[in-house]
């Protein structure tokens, strides 16, 4: 009998690993509806569904090994992080979904939001009053005015995998929908700043670095408090504060 792998659990979702099976668990049942629509719809390589009886998605693995994790080693040669940008470049020339992602907040609604976790973080301890400034400033060119793309929405690298020098598929697709496409491009390179290059080289256009910089700032502000609440450690080398403190 195949093992049970944890693959990351939370009080909101589980991600279990039989053999050659996710077992996705989700609260939300609007989640699971959402991943599998984007799945549907994305023009590049996802898992494939096997079946679905919420609150449980099970899809196949994927062939390969991801690109890294935030915090570890990246893996993989320049020609697959440029692969993966041409890939995540296809995804956003699709039409956009009609429903609205997580990249695609308000400017409003994130400047609101990033100013009280900004308090928060002060308030409670967790880091120190220059370093949650100076990002909230970085973290303003974030918010402007962009074009509507499909987003995937939670870009990590670890939801890429590669064989080689080819992308074989992305999972996690519960917070795809249309948004900001520089927000997809910031978290897959969050904590691998050294592979920015490549992956635009693959991505094939002129981003606005300042505001992929803006990103990972405003990302890793509001990650930092969620994470040490959920068991995580954001304060792990390579991670979220690790980014904050790159931009000092």
């Amino acid at each position: 009998m195949d093992e049970v792998e944890v693959v990351v659990a939370h009080s909101e979702r589980a991600t279990l690993r039989v053999g050659d099976v996710f077992l996705k668990v989700d609260a939300d049942r609007a989640r699971l509806d959402a991943e599998v629509e984007a799945m549907s719809l994305a023009p590049v390589p996802t898992p494939e569904v096997l079946w679905r009886k919420p609150p449980v998605l099970a899809i196949a693995a994927l062939p390969g090994t991801t690109l890294g994790r935030l915090g570890g080693p990246s893996t993989g040669s320049p020609a697959a992080w440029a692969a993966a940008g041409a890939v995540i470049r296809r995804l956003h020339d699709a039409p956009p979904p009609p429903r609205p992602g997580r990249a695609g907040r308000s400017g409003g609604a994130l400047a609101a939001e990033l100013d009280a976790e900004c308090e928060l973080l002060v308030t409670n301890g967790l880091l120190p009053a220059d370093l949650v400034t100076r990002n909230r400033r970085v973290a303003q060119a974030a918010l402007r005015p962009w074009t509507p793309a499909f987003t995937h929405g939670d870009l990590q690298i670890a939801h890429v995998f590669v064989d080689g020098d080819e992308v074989t598929g992305i999972i996690d697709w519960s917070e795809a929908g249309r948004g900001d496409a520089l927000y997809d491009l910031a978290t897959f390179t969050l904590g691998h700043e050294e592979h920015l290059d490549d992956v635009l080289a693959g991505y094939g256009t002129d981003v606005d670095l300042d505001v992929i910089r803006a990103w990972w700032s405003l990302r890793s502000l509001l990650a930092v408090r969620w994470l040490v609440e959920h068991g995580f450690d954001p304060f792990a080398p390579g991670c979220e504060v690790d980014v904050l403190r790159s931009r000092m």
